[in-house]
C-alpha cells in the first residue's frame, strides 16, 4: 500500500513541512508505524502562536499497527515514538489513530478542537473579578 501524507501548515503553497518538529513527527511515525495515511496539521496559529512556532499539532495516523489496540494504547504508542518532541517545545498533540478498516468506514479528518485561550486559572480569576464587581 502507498503512504498518503497530508501536511497543512506553513502558509500558502507549502506542500511539505519546513519546520524541524513537523519533519521529525512525519519521519518517526512513518518509520515506526508504516502508516497508510498520515495527516499532520500545525494548529499553532489557532492557539495564538506565530506561524512556524510548531507548538500545537493535529495528527491523524492510519496504520495496521493499531489492530487489536485500545485507543489509549494507540496514543501511548504514538507518544513513545514522539517522546523527544513531547519533552521539547511540542505543547499539544491532538491524536486520531485508526486502523485501515476504520479509515475505510470513515475517511474524514476531524476538525481541531477550539482553543479556549489562556489557562483555566486565568478564566476563573477573570470570572471571579467580574462577579465581584457586580
Amino acid at each position: 500500500m502507498r503512504l498518503n501524507v497530508v501536511w497543512r501548515g506553513g502558509g500558502a503553497g507549502c506542500s511539505l513541512p519546513s519546520g524541524p518538529i513537523a519533519r521529525s513527527i512525519l519521519s518517526k511515525l512513518t518509520a515506526a508505524l508504516q502508516p497508510t495515511h498520515l495527516h499532520l496539521e500545525d494548529h499553532s496559529p489557532l492557539h495564538g502562536r506565530p506561524p512556524g512556532s510548531e507548538t500545537h499539532f493535529g495528527l491523524l495516523v492510519v496504520s495496521g499497527s493499531f489492530e487489536g489496540l485500545s485507543p489509549i494504547q494507540r496514543h501511548r504508542l504514538i507518544h513513545s515514538v514522539l517522546d523527544a518532541e513531547l519533552r521539547g517545545s511540542l505543547h499539544a498533540l491532538t491524536i486520531v489513530a485508526r486502523t485501515p478498516q476504520q479509515w475505510e468506514m470513515d475517511p474524514q479528518v476531524p476538525r481541531p478542537p477550539p482553543c479556549m485561550g489562556g489557562s483555566k486559572r486565568e478564566k476563573r480569576e477573570a470570572q471571579g473579578d467580574a462577579e465581584a464587581s457586580q
